[in-house]
């Protein structure tokens, strides 16, 4: 196993992207993508959970289960209730899903995994202002809408390891690749109805996982989001930053 104290690429690249996810924080989006759901299965039986958390306050947790040795099932969901004096963003977010994983290349440390699902979610979002007079007024936006997605994910494990105070920890990683079909069915601006809006999103995503133990890991997850359409409330608002933690129970490594 080769080992490596310091990775200089891959933080480089998680800053960029984190410097994205800034300059795109002051749009005012109605969605807000979760952390894609990467299971890493090999074989039957398995079962995966984990619970993320991003800078904006996303709370997002992913589940699955390896129905048989190449398929598996999923349910994912997120929550956001951020409050302020004048921002508020309220927003929730359903979806389940299966597909198809194997594993290729030497000692079949190599996943593929290609998953696709349907959900569903709501937002509201609270704006308060001040008019030229002095006076205040709130805006408020209220959205929900159906989410379809379509996901691969490549995973590359234990090719490298981190060694820290005297110990070795194995390094996952790689990259999952999502595009999510969005449309509302319901759109309100102060109680009265706007245009229905539809968006096409790529959400890819590049991950890494350090494993605790061999049932537990924690992930730092960095990623941006594009819309193919231009909307003015359904927009790529938003980029996936977070750190989580995912816990893979096994045959070899059940928990007692």
């Amino acid at each position: 196993m080769k080992k490596v104290k310091i990775q200089v690429r891959y933080p480089l690249f998680a800053g960029l992207c984190a410097g994205l996810m800034l300059l795109t924080s002051g749009c005012v989006s109605t969605y807000m993508p979760n952390v894609p759901n990467v299971p890493m299965f090999t074989e039957k039986k398995e079962i995966s959970a984990g619970g993320h958390i991003s800078l904006k306050g996303n709370i997002s947790f992913t589940s699955a289960y390896a129905v048989s040795d190449h398929f598996a099932v999923m349910l994912n969901g997120s929550i956001v209730d951020k409050q302020g004096k004048k921002n508020s963003f309220q927003h929730n977010l359903l979806e389940a899903g299966g597909g198809y994983f194997t594993t290729f290349g030497p000692e079949d440390r190599r996943i593929l995994e290609v998953y696709a699902g349907y959900g569903g979610g709501s937002s509201t979002r609270k704006k308060r202002e001040q008019r030229e007079d002095g006076t205040w007024f709130m805006t408020t936006r209220d959205a929900e809408f159906d989410k379809y997605f379509l996901q691969v994910n490549f995973t590359s494990k234990k090719k490298k390891s981190l060694r820290l105070l005297g110990r070795e920890y194995p390094l996952n990683y790689g990259t999952a690749l999502r595009a999510s079909y969005v449309d509302m069915d319901k759109h309100l601006l102060n109680g009265s109805p706007e245009k229905l809006e539809d968006n096409i999103f790529l959400e890819p995503i590049f991950y890494t996982r350090m494993e605790l133990s061999p049932a537990v890991q924690l992930q730092y997850t960095t990623g941006t989001t594009i819309g193919l359409k231009n909307r003015d409330a359904l927009t790529a608002g938003y980029s996936v930053f977070s750190i989580g933690a995912i816990v893979n129970i096994r045959k070899n490594n059940r928990l007692d």
